[in-house]
């Protein structure tokens, strides 16, 4: 079976992005499963920048097919925070403190002003240097109080209309139905045996 490195150590994403390259018969493994990675600096100024530093970096060090993602959260009440900031936005990768600041800062903000969007940019390189991306966006409102235990980041303040639920309060496969990496990985699986 053949191998493709996901540059991240979150486990959520590695299992959605496992979940959608199943019937490629690939091996994903994770930031996790290997040590001594080198250090990703991530400076990009946009999620795009950002994934594809990812990617180059542990493919340039492992000489091995590399798939990243740059995903994040942006609130137009809050001049699209914590965007690219989304993971760090009060600390290094928290997920309740990240939350909490959300709510702190949309304090007073009525429910009719608090739409937020997560964007993903998906980027996956070879030693060659041959590229694929792909990008997904869903949209929805904050919520003033977390609500399910599904999910991960911002999911339980994210609130998905049509289906009368955040994120967190769905089953793994109705969020990747809908979410924004869901979204990403149904453009990248069309284009993806080309590339692969």
């Amino acid at each position: 079976m053949k191998q493709l490195i996901v540059a991240t150590k979150n486990s959520g994403k590695v299992s959605e992005i496992k979940t959608f390259l199943e019937p490629f018969s690939i091996e994903v493994i994770s930031l996790n499963d290997l040590p001594e990675m080198p250090k990703i600096i991530e400076n990009g100024h946009s999620f795009a920048e950002n994934a594809l530093i990812k990617a180059r970096t542990i493919c340039q060090a492992l000489q091995v097919p590399v798939l990243a993602d740059d995903s994040g959260l942006t609130i137009p009440a809050l001049n699209d925070e914590p965007g690219i900031y989304s993971a760090r936005y009060a600390g290094d990768h928290n997920d309740t403190a990240n939350n909490q600041k959300v709510l702190l800062k949309l304090k007073g903000v009525p429910i009719d002003q608090r739409q937020a969007s997560f964007h993903t940019v998906m980027v996956g390189i070879k030693p060659d240097g041959s590229q694929i991306m792909a990008e997904g966006q869903v949209d929805g409102l904050i919520l003033e109080t977390p609500r399910g235990s599904n999910g991960f980041g911002y999911d339980p303040l994210f609130y998905y209309e049509p289906y009368q639920k955040t994120l967190a309060e769905m089953s793994p496969s109705e969020k990747n139905t809908i979410s924004h990496r869901g979204r990403a990985l149904k453009v990248l699986s069309q284009k993806f045996n080309e590339w692969w």
